[in-house]
This record gives C-alpha cells, sequence and structure tokens, in this order.
C-alpha cells in the first residue's frame, strides 16, 4: 500500500542539522525520541510552520513540498489538522464555538466527521456551553483534538498532546485518542517521548536521535531495542496482543490470553472477548532455567532464548521466544553467565502481575501497513 505521508527533508539552524526521511502508512505513527531530536521541528515542518533547506513533503498522494520543483504549498491549504502541547482554545467562546472555529477552516463540510460525529467520538456532549476556563486540561485537549477535527484534514499532528498533563489527566484521555486512531479512518503523526504512550497508541514508530532517524518499524520491535531507548523513563520491553479472558472477583485480577500464552494482571475494566494491548517492561521479567516452584508470581511463560545483547557497564537484554512471540528480559551480566543463557536454551520468563500498570494497557489497533 502507498504512503500516506512520505517525507525526506534536510535543514540545518545554527548547532542543530536535520536530515530526515521516512515514509508512514494509514494509522497512529509516532514520532519518538528524547527532548531536542526534532521532533517538533518534522511537525512544524510537515506543517508548513518552518521550511527545509532541501526536501520533499507529499502526503495522501499530494505533494505539499519540492524545493527541486518549486512547489510549497501555503498552511492554509495544506489541509492538516494540528494539536499542541497547549489546547490553545479562545477563552471567551464556549465549546461549541470553539468547535465551530475548527469547521470555518474546512474546505467542504459534505466530507469528513460530521460535528455530531467528533462530539460523540471525544465524549463533548456535556461540555459544549461551558467555556475554558472550567474545563479541565484533559477535556480542552479533547477539544482542541476536536476542532481540528473539524477542520476537515487529510492529516492529524499531535505535538505531544499529553506533556502538560498529569498522569491522571492522561489516562483519561488516552481511551479517547484510541477511539480517534481506530474510529476517525484518520492518519495521525504523534509524537512523543514517552514509551508508555507510544507502546499504548502506535504500531508504527519512528525513532529520532539529534536529527536523524535512528530507526523505523513496527511498534513491537522498536520498543524492544535498548540501544534505541537508552534513557531511565523509556526502557525497553514487549508489546503484547491479547484477549480478556475472565476477571476473578476474588483475587481481583484479570486473566488474558495470547499466542505468548496466559497472563493474570490487575482487574481491567473490560468485557469478555475485548482485544487489549498490553506493554510488558524488560525490567520487570526474570528468567529460571527450571520450572520455578514456590513463587509468588502467577505468570510463567515457557521459551528460548533467541539472542543477547549487552549494554551499559554490567547489563544485558535477552530476547526469549515465547510460542512464537518475542519478550525482553534485562539481566545482570552475571546473571547470564551464571545460568549460562545463550541463544536456543530453554527458559521459563517469570512476570509479575502487579507489575502491570492499568492504565498502560490499551485497546488492539489496526495491524501496522507495510511501506
Amino acid at each position: 500500500m502507498s504512503a500516506t505521508l512520505d517525507i525526506d527533508v534536510s535543514l540545518n539552524r545554527g548547532a542543530f542539522s536535520l536530515e530526515v526521511a521516512f515514509a508512514a502508512g494509514p494509522g497512529l505513527t509516532a514520532l519518538f525520541g528524547r527532548s531536542g531530536s526534532g521532533k517538533t521541528t518534522v511537525i512544524d515542518l510537515i506543517a508548513g510552520l518552518a521550511r527545509p533547506d532541501r526536501g520533499r513533503i507529499a502526503v495522501t498522494g499530494e505533494t505539499l513540498l519540492d524545493t527541486e520543483r518549486g512547489i510549497a504549498v501555503p498552511v492554509h491549504r495544506r489541509r492538516i489538522g494540528v494539536v499542541f502541547q497547549q489546547a490553545r482554545l479562545m477563552p471567551h467562546l464556549s465549546v461549541r464555538r470553539n468547535l465551530g472555529y475548527g469547521r470555518a477552516f474546512a474546505r467542504s463540510r459534505s466530507d469528513g466527521i460530521a460535528f455530531e460525529g467528533v462530539v460523540d467520538l471525544l465524549g463533548l456532549g456535556h461540555l459544549l456551553e461551558r467555556r475554558p476556563a472550567g474545563l479541565s486540561g484533559g477535556e480542552a485537549q479533547r477539544v482542541a483534538i476536536g476542532r481540528a477535527l473539524l477542520s476537515r484534514p487529510r492529516l492529524l499532528l499531535m505535538d505531544e498532546p499529553l506533556a502538560a498533563l498529569d498522569e491522571g489527566r492522561k489516562a483519561e484521555i488516552l481511551p479517547y485518542i484510541e477511539r480517534l486512531r481506530d474510529e476517525a479512518g484518520l492518519p495521525i503523526v504523534y509524537v512523543s517521548h514517552a514509551v508508555s504512550e507510544v507502546a499504548r497508541l502506535a504500531r508504527t514508530v519512528v525513532v529520532l536521535e539529534a536529527g536523524r532517524v535512528a530507526a523505523v518499524g513496527a511498534a513491537d520491535t522498536v520498543l524492544r531495542r535498548a540501544d534505541l531507548l537508552a534513557t531511565q523513563e523509556a526502557e525497553a520491553g514487549a508489546i503484547l496482543d491479547m484477549i480478556v479472558e475472565e476477571t476473578d472477583s476474588e483475587t481481583g485480577l484479570t486473566r488474558l490470553s495470547g499466542r505468548v500464552g496466559r497472563l493474570w494482571v490487575p482487574r481491567l475494566l473490560r468485557s469478555i472477548g475485548t482485544a487489549v494491548r498490553i506493554r510488558v517492561p524488560a525490567r520487570d521479567v526474570l528468567l529460571a532455567t527450571q520450572a520455578p516452584v514456590g513463587l509468588s508470581a502467577r505468570n510463567i511463560l515457557e521459551g528460548h532464548v533467541v539472542s543477547i545483547h549487552a549494554f551499559g557497564e554490567a547489563a544485558a537484554m535477552v530476547q526469549i521466544d515465547c510460542h512464537g512471540v518475542l519478550l525482553a528480559a534485562r539481566l545482570t551480566r552475571a546473571s547470564v553467565r551464571d545460568l549460562a543463557l545463550a541463544p536456543g536454551r530453554a527458559v521459563y520468563a517469570v512476570v509479575k502481575s502487579i507489575a502491570f500498570d492499568p492504565h498502560g494497557v490499551g485497546t488492539a489497533g489496526p495491524a501496522p501497513v507495510e511501506i
């Protein structure tokens, strides 16, 4: 399938230089990286808020910028919606009128999602007559997203939309972004340096490092690589697509099933049969070479070692194949030596049920598209 976004640009601004080329398909693509890696600059270039020294940008088959051919479509004609870190709502207007401001920029009102559909999608019905001062941070961001959608964009850019929110507000708005990803039928480029957000929302990840593309690929592949996630808050781990099987009211745990096997996690308020997506951080996985007994951990998965990669002074990342699904375990090199771990070695992966963060469990979106 052809790319929704195709970008190949270079830019030099003082000590910072950007050389970025990648293609993204439909669905949600995350631009991931540390602060200063160039994520927001890429967003500004796509939107037309900045211009590269050289390059080409095409969206849904239309060339928006081609420096060699002298093409530079102005911002107001690019039909790209942008959601910033701050909601930037007009304080003197109600939510209804802020949303209507987005419709004023729509080329046509006959295509795209209707006003009522946006209100329903983002849960804004009870907020329509309020003014921004009476909204929480999460509510204000939902209005900002709605305003962008009502401009009838062909592409939605979201520049760290949760960065200014506390954990409670993030948990409130994430399900709405998932609905947007799954139901709006709109390609999204989502900027974040938070691995938990990227793991929950994205199927495709573009990692930026110092203005360069360090990796592009499916989220479950990229987010297992410790070499790409070298900060404390962005640790490698596996992403698993699972199905809700049951909830035990006595223990308060929910059982999930998938190719990897069965896992118990803290109670999820999801219906039986719901497809969910969970992240298993490498730091929360222990390995044993014999079937463990007498452990408090409820999740024990059989598998075999696929690869071992050293990183840092004393650590190693071990990848384990569990029924065709790859997990990652972060161990000390001493543990790797003492357990005599090597590719092909049969092991048992042990994961604490309590290690799972219920707020980090998302809905399983569509599969990634090959470009």
